[in-house]
Order: structure tokens, then sequence, then C-alpha cells
């Protein structure tokens, strides 16, 4: 080997580490990257939902009893979509929560990113 040309093994491995914190101080200095949740809020709700709630059968006979039945399982119809009002809000309101979250940790400063 020619004694001219050789470079000590302390001053090579400075030199290695060197250049792969710059590589390294490269790729955290760039811009967070922020995408879309692959899974948008809408269809975290459940499918079956977007038919709605049907409403009661009327009744066949005309005796007051069967208005009241009716009435009854109309009203049991009505509290079962006022719940689904109710859960797809709950769940649209998590998922704005979930993103938001996404973001800001995608905007945190580049040390953060680094260091976890």
């Amino acid at each position: 080997m020619n004694e001219q040309f050789a470079v000590p093994k302390v001053q090579a491995r400075r030199s290695i580490l060197l250049c792969a914190m710059l590589g390294l101080a490269a790729c955290v200095s760039g811009p967070p990257i922020v995408i879309a949740s692959s899974v948008g809020c809408a269809g975290l709700l459940p499918v079956e939902w977007r038919a709605g709630v049907a409403g009661a059968a009327l009744p066949d006979g005309l005796t007051v009893g069967d208005w009241i039945v009716f009435g009854d399982a109309q009203t049991g119809k009505l509290d079962e979509a006022n719940g689904r009002t109710r859960d797809a809000i709950g769940i649209v309101e998590r998922c704005e929560a979930r993103d938001g979250a996404a973001v800001r940790r995608a905007r945190r400063g580049w040390l953060r990113r680094l260091v976890g």
C-alpha cells in the first residue's frame, strides 16, 4: 500500500460519521408529509345506517288498542333513529379528533420527530 495516500482509521471513521449525519439531517429537516386518513369519517359509520330507520307498520285493526300498539312501536323507531344520530355525531367527533391529533404530531419540530 502506498504510504503517501494512507488515511488513519480514526480520521476515516469520523469522515464516514460526518457524511452519515449530513444525510440524516437532510432527511429530518424536510417538511412533514401529511396525508388524509385512508378511512374517512363517513367510512366509520355502519353501512346499514344508510337505509335509515323504517317506520312502524300501520295497524290493520280499527280499535284503540291497535293504534296504541302502533304509537308505541313508532316511538321505539324514533328512539332508534335518534340513537343513531347521537352515535353518528360521536363517531364523527372522534374521527375529527383523531385526524387533528395526527396532523399535530406530523407538524411537531424536527428535534421532537427525531427523538420521539
